[in-house]
């Protein structure tokens, strides 16, 4: 008899209405991805020990409280989770990891001094939340492909994977993501530095 694999959406709904094992099912099913993730970006155990079990507390948290909604997107959303809580770390900490440059990525590095005064905090966060803002306005394929790339570090293949569809489409949609981004930056003339 074949192994029936239960989608994550199931899973997910399972574990809401009292069934616990459905919860350790996701988290093996994901586990790899998830802590070798957040492992590239801390590289510590320990500490992606902590991040890994802090991002899997959240989700407890957020399912038991009835207010998760994200539509059988159950990796992307615990990637996104997981992608907070290190951000919170480095901020914690005050060091950011190093990114790699590219064109796709340039406008979304946030370059700061070593010892960033209150002013250049304030910037920081506002320049986050601008940005933020004009994602949101991207239709919702774009934005969801440009999350992922960008926050979840996932490659094109595995977005493709996530979202159901071929790696070209994937490709395309940040593509376009990037340049609606461009035009509306350079329409309103926002300046994203500090």
């Amino acid at each position: 008899m074949a192994n029936v694999v239960i989608p994550d959406a199931e899973l997910v709904h399972n574990y809401i209405n009292g069934d616990e094992n459905a919860l350790s099912i996701l988290i093996k099913r994901h586990q790899s991805k998830i802590y070798g993730f957040i492992y590239s970006k801390v590289t510590d155990r320990d500490i992606s020990d902590d991040i890994f079990q802090d991002t899997f507390i959240k989700v407890i948290k957020t399912l038991k409280s009835n207010s998760y909604n994200e539509e059988g997107k159950f990796l992307p959303w615990v990637m996104r989770i997981s992608h907070n809580l290190i951000v919170d770390h480095f901020r914690r900490n005050k060091k950011m990891p190093m990114h790699r440059e590219t064109e796709e990525f340039s406008i979304f590095s946030i370059m700061t001094d070593n010892s960033p005064n209150i002013e250049n905090r304030i910037i920081t966060e506002q320049v986050e939340n601008d940005l933020q803002r004009l994602i949101e306005e991207l239709p919702d394929d774009q934005k969801e492909v440009l999350q992922m790339r960008i926050y979840q570090d996932l490659s094109f293949k595995e977005i493709a994977d996530l979202t159901g569809v071929s790696i070209n489409t994937a490709l395309g949609r940040m593509r376009y993501a990037l340049m609606n981004l461009r035009k509306v930056i350079e329409k309103n003339k926002i300046i994203l530095t500090n």
